[in-house]
């Protein structure tokens, strides 16, 4: 992992406050969101395999990652966005977005010592509720997501998580798997941990900026204080 050597804010490991992204950081939601993707585009004329990388859609509101990735105005992102809820309102199950490795007992152990966590998502907020819910983690205090309209980007969520526990930016930070995450904390005065899990571009948490870049949710766990024993995902210590 590393970390910003000008970072001299309060030790990751002190702050009371834990935000979580969940797409990626939480769940493993990459294999649900790229087949939902295929469908959505071919229901709606185009030739999947002559676009850039689905990765794009992972992390920042679908509006936004249909406009980059296809190239098209909000209109045609409107379009595509609601081919694409449709398809994933009915054909994704819990089954498919599973909480990554070493996620249940991060969570466990964090509420363990106290530290609040909460959920900050680009997702619906609805959705993730939903979503949250039926991977049966350890309970978060808040789950904010998007909503349409009047919640439109990450820092907006952030700033309303934030808002809902009742702390300042000084107290807490953010995980999270994309740029979106970094630059959402920052605009907010918080600092943020970057992951790749396997959705993030090589590099991008880099030129975003990210407070420390860690390679897997074990590696999170050690910045903020916790070590999981990786033979045993119930095995932690703090």
């Amino acid at each position: 992992m590393t970390e910003r050597e000008d970072f001299d804010g309060l030790a990751l490991a002190a702050r009371p406050v834990v935000l979580f992204d969940f797409d990626g950081t939480i769940a493993d939601t990459a294999k649900a969101i790229l087949r939902v993707a295929r469908e959505a585009l071919e229901r709606c004329g185009y030739d999947v395999d002559a676009l850039p990388d689905l990765n794009m859609l992972i992390g920042p509101p679908l509006y936004d990652g249909f406009m980059e990735l296809c190239g098209v105005p909000l209109e045609e992102a409107v379009r595509l966005t609601e081919a694409y809820r449709d398809v994933f309102r009915h054909t994704v199950t819990p089954e498919d977005y599973p909480a990554l490795p070493g996620v249940r007992p991060l969570l466990s152990a964090l509420a363990a010592r106290g530290t609040r966590c909460a959920v900050a998502t680009s997702r619906l907020e609805d959705t993730a509720q939903k979503m949250v819910a039926a991977l049966d983690l350890p309970p978060f205090e808040a789950v904010v997501g998007r909503l349409e309209p009047g919640r439109d980007t990450k820092a907006d969520c952030i700033r309303e998580a934030l808002r809902q526990l009742g702390v300042r930016p000084a107290d807490a930070l953010m995980v999270g798997d994309r740029r979106h995450d970094t630059e959402g904390a920052h605009e907010n005065g918080i600092p943020c941990i970057g992951v790749y899990t396997g959705t993030a571009q090589p590099g991008e948490h880099e030129r975003a900026g990210a407070d420390v870049i860690c390679h897997g949710i074990y590696e999170v766990a050690a910045v903020l204080g916790v070590t999981l024993d990786g033979s045993d995902e119930d095995d932690v210590s703090v």
